[in-house]
């Protein structure tokens, strides 16, 4: 697809970049002065890179504890008239939603952009939110880039916007965007050069004395924003100008849009119309080309977002229209769920047109083949080494060993994983940060309707901080009977090992360290930590013992480093393996039925193929000694890599 940029002169240089690393390159070249976020799949890698700069363009950059957080500190940037960026995946709107929905209403002296990368599909969450609608509800500008070229300039000129009008902007991308790469020519880094200052004489405030005025001011600004987007440049339509047949495009999906056209070989029948500044909608330029249009394909991820403000735009001129048919996602022309993608869309442009097309649906099965092939195979579990086994395997047995049909609520992360066979299946609820707990403070009050079952609540250590402390504080307030198992393995693993506060200070880039378990007692829990692979008996003693207790909030924090992290970040020159003495071990014939390899299930741990019994794999092992704790031959110990016979 033509991109209007491409032909710019520009005295930088064209680099392959990833979608996430465009848009750090944009705001850099939009002057900002501070960047924060939340981790979160897809948009981790756009701080991640920022961090690689902040010396050397002097910009704060940081790690928020939570999205709300995030884009409050951003947003006190701008009112002492400086840049700044907030990021996020898409289920972070929600969290910061209450500040978003009010800063709008003050006229910011800076600039400020929130990023958003959604997850269609999904690939990496619990939900595919569409975030285009926070725009709508906040009344902000919304840009949505097709390639990270797109994503990098976008970027740049919503900062421009930001600090034109006064007014926050928002920019989505997908998960396929974040994470694709492609050619990008880059420009400058701009400093911004207005004075830090905060004028006390305008305070930012949202008094509902003032809510009106400033609320009606907003909806000035954007109609002024409106008039800019009409003859945007992110704006492009190509093909006929008399097509009968349009394709209104978004995104990514105006990629995908592009595509399936040159497949149908029709260019010089079809137009495709790409809406870069998505909102407010640029309804003139909309008009135009509805003009000529008698059938119009909508092609976006996720809802019908341009779609349904499109048709408004034909209610309110259809006077002045032709009858138009619509094909999108309200009528099942395009799927209204998942990812969009080329072959979806050659389907319903060929469907329209009437043209047969043989159209591969995924990967062809020769390649698939191929690529099997190379392929190990292997169950989605926990790393090698990964603490949560252990805590899993002590949540497991105490539950069993209180036989009161007792069972685990959570919440999302790595230990996630905990609600399928690498976590003996025990989390039995599982929607969105901090839920767990929060359930297990509906299910403490149960208790008055004759519920007898122990519940049992986990969160990670980021988790705790980012959304598990009102609901400890909740569960202490109302006295509730609870126990919170907190997993600490001392970084945010799941988005690519970002440090929290509960991180220890030795870690590479970690701050001061917030201890956890003085945190819960600061609120009145009942604390205690322990390390569930070095005493995994210790670790079901303390649940039982916590379960058997009844009275009061218990938190219960496992703490045991990342065995991922720890290998990349901190090698431990020494390090031990595990050994199976194959004398001692009985395999199949052992009443554990062969517990290391099919129930704790390592990666680790293999079985070998001409004695049937299980064997360690030397270069997976990171010498945890779990498996050593729970062989009941004693048939497992550890040893140092250079000690095993030849």
């Amino acid at each position: 697809m033509p991109d209007v940029r491409e032909t710019k002169k520009r005295d930088s240089s064209r680099v392959l970049m990833m979608g996430n690393e465009a848009i750090a390159q944009g705001v850099l070249e939009g002057g900002i002065a501070y960047a924060t976020g939340y981790p979160g799949n897809p948009s981790s890698e756009i701080v991640e890179t920022l961090f690689k700069y902040k010396r050397s363009h002097n910009v704060c950059v940081e790690w928020a504890v939570n999205e709300i957080v995030a884009l409050e500190a951003a947003a006190a940037f701008s009112f002492a008239g400086q840049r700044a960026v907030v990021t996020m995946k898409q289920n972070g709107m929600n969290v910061c939603a209450d500040f978003l929905t009010t800063v709008c209403l003050n006229k910011l002296p800076g600039a400020l952009l929130v990023v958003v990368c959604d997850d269609p599909g999904p690939l990496t969450s619990s939900n595919e939110e569409d975030s285009r609608h926070f725009a709508k509800i906040a009344q902000i500008p919304l840009f949505e880039p097709s390639t990270p070229q797109e994503a990098k300039d976008m970027a740049v000129a919503a900062l421009n916007l930001s600090q034109k009008y006064g007014v926050p902007c928002l920019l989505r991308a997908v998960s396929r965007l974040s994470h694709g790469r492609g050619p990008v020519v880059t420009g400058p880094v701009k400093k911004n050069a207005t004075p830090v200052y905060f004028d006390i004489d305008k305070p930012m405030v949202a008094l509902p004395f003032l809510v009106t005025q400033n609320h009606s001011r907003l909806l000035g600004v954007m109609q002024a924003v409106c008039a800019d987007f009409e003859t945007d440049e992110f704006n492009t339509y190509s093909g006929p100008e008399d097509a009968t047949t349009l394709v209104i495009a978004s995104g990514q999906s105006a990629v995908y849009a592009d595509e399936a056209i040159h497949v149908l070989n029709a260019e010089n029948t079809v137009g495709l119309l790409k809406i870069g500044t998505v909102f407010p909608l640029p309804s003139q330029l909309i008009i135009k080309h509805l003009a000529h249009a008698k059938d119009v394909v909508f092609a976006e991820e996720v809802d019908p977002f341009l779609e349904e403000a499109v048709k408004v735009v034909y209610a309110e001129n259809q006077f002045v229209l032709n009858t138009t048919r619509f094909f999108g996602k309200r009528n099942g022309w395009v799927p209204g769920v998942g990812e969009m993608n080329t072959t979806i869309l050659v389907k319903t442009f060929s469907r329209l047109l009437g043209k047969k097309v043989a159209v591969e649906s995924g990967i062809p099965e020769k390649l698939k083949s191929q690529a099997q092939a190379m392929l190990i195979p292997r169950e989605l579990s926990f790393c090698q080494g990964c603490p949560h086994r252990a805590s899993f395997f002590a949540i497991k047995t105490a539950l069993k060993l209180d036989d009161r049909q007792g069972f685990l609520v959570g919440d999302i992360g790595c230990y996630g994983l905990g609600a399928g066979a690498t976590g003996f299946e025990q989390i039995k609820a599982l929607h969105c940060m901090g839920s767990g707990m929060g359930n297990l403070n509906g299910f403490s009050r149960l208790a008055a309707l004759g519920f007898d079952q122990p519940v049992l609540a986990a969160a990670g250590d980021s988790t705790f901080f980012h959304a598990g402390l009102p609901a400890l504080v909740n569960a202490v307030h109302h006295k509730m009977n609870a126990v919170f198992i907190i997993l600490d393995n001392s970084v945010t693993a799941m988005t690519g090992f970002q440090i929290n506060p509960s991180t220890p200070d030795n870690f590479p880039g970690a701050e001061q360290t917030v201890s956890i378990e003085k945190t819960a007692e600061g609120i009145g829990a009942i604390t205690s930590v322990i390390d569930p692979v070095a005493d995994l008996q210790k670790a079901i003693d303390a649940i039982l013992k916590a379960l058997r207790l009844e009275k009061g909030v218990h938190v219960i924090v496992f703490r045991h480093p990342c065995a991922t992290y720890a290998i990349k970040k901190m090698p431990n020159p020494e390090p031990s393996v595990a050994s199976i003495d194959s004398k001692k071990c009985l395999a199949k014939t052992c009443g554990c039925n062969q517990f290391c390899s099919r129930i704790l299930n390592c990666p680790a741990i293999s079985v070998d193929a001409a004695s049937g019994k299980p064997c360690v794999e030397a270069q997976l092992c990171t010498g945890c000694g779990l498996c050593v704790q729970v062989c009941p031959q004693s048939a497992i110990r550890l040893k140092k890599a250079g000690d095993f016979e030849k």
